[in-house]
């Protein structure tokens, strides 16, 4: 099932997506009863209070860095006012020199969670999409930390919309500039899964519904510019696209 945030109507809904038509969700009163995808804007699927993300999760990249295998995730944060929606722009900031695209699965909670076992993470998921880490490069250099660089505005593309159903251990993930493909790899190459994941940051942090775990991106992230379109594909999601702007 695909789960989307729309307006529509002059008016923003959650829906069911079903072929290219939206239908209110079973029960609950709304002003539409179908409508078709072309006939409203989509928005990102989810504003989550928090977004925690994983660095150095795929062993091809990894190794493309030449560094070791982590013991334990490492984790770090981007605030829900870096995320923007399909077909939103990317915002290249002034006073950076290179913004680079990092493809990523996430995974969206379900409900409040504290300290949950590998064994029992999998049912506090409601579903997945996809997720464009973006990041200043230049800046995560000269910091030497990542908050900054991660956490300009429009600096975490979501959507298009939450799949409920899928098996996320085997699936092509792929990114894609001005239609060139740069990344392409597998989840199966994951250092730690999502279940590993979930039970491993529950462990830190309270996880609230809505709340976003994206779990790292496979080698060859590169730079993006203004006027560039990137796209990030997931096998049995689909892909989320976005330009790339300059700033004013």
């Amino acid at each position: 099932m695909k789960l989307v945030r729309f307006i529509g109507n002059q008016k923003e809904y959650y829906g069911i997506l079903k072929g290219d038509n939206i239908s209110p969700f079973e029960g609950n009163e709304t002003e539409f009863n179908k409508l078709n995808i072309n006939e409203v804007r989509l928005l990102a699927p989810v504003i989550p209070s928090k977004i925690v993300l994983v660095g150095l999760n795929y062993r091809d990249h990894a190794a493309e860095l030449g560094m070791a295998i982590p013991e334990n995730p490492i984790i770090f944060l981007k605030p829900s006012t870096a995320i923007i929606g399909p077909g939103e722009d990317i915002q290249y900031p002034q006073g950076t020199d290179r913004v680079d695209y990092e493809a990523e699965l996430a995974v969206v909670i379900k409900d409040k969670i504290r300290g949950v076992s590998r064994e029992e993470a999998l049912h506090h998921v409601l579903g997945y999409t996809c997720f464009n880490d973006v990041t200043a490069r230049d800046i995560q250099e000269k910091d030497m930390q990542w908050t900054r660089a991660k956490s300009f505005d429009t600096f975490a593309p979501i959507g298009p919309w939450i799949e409920t159903e899928l098996d996320s251990e085997d699936l092509f993930i792929r990114s894609y500039v001005n239609g060139k493909i740069k990344q392409d790899s597998r989840t199966s190459d994951f250092i730690f899964g999502v279940p590993e994941l979930i039970e491993f940051i529950s462990g830190v942090m309270t996880l609230f519904p809505g709340d976003i775990v994206s779990t790292g991106t496979p080698p060859n992230v590169g730079p993006i510019n203004p006027g560039d379109k990137v796209v990030i594909e997931i096998e049995g999601i689909g892909k989320l696209e976005n330009f790339v702007k300059a700033e004013k």
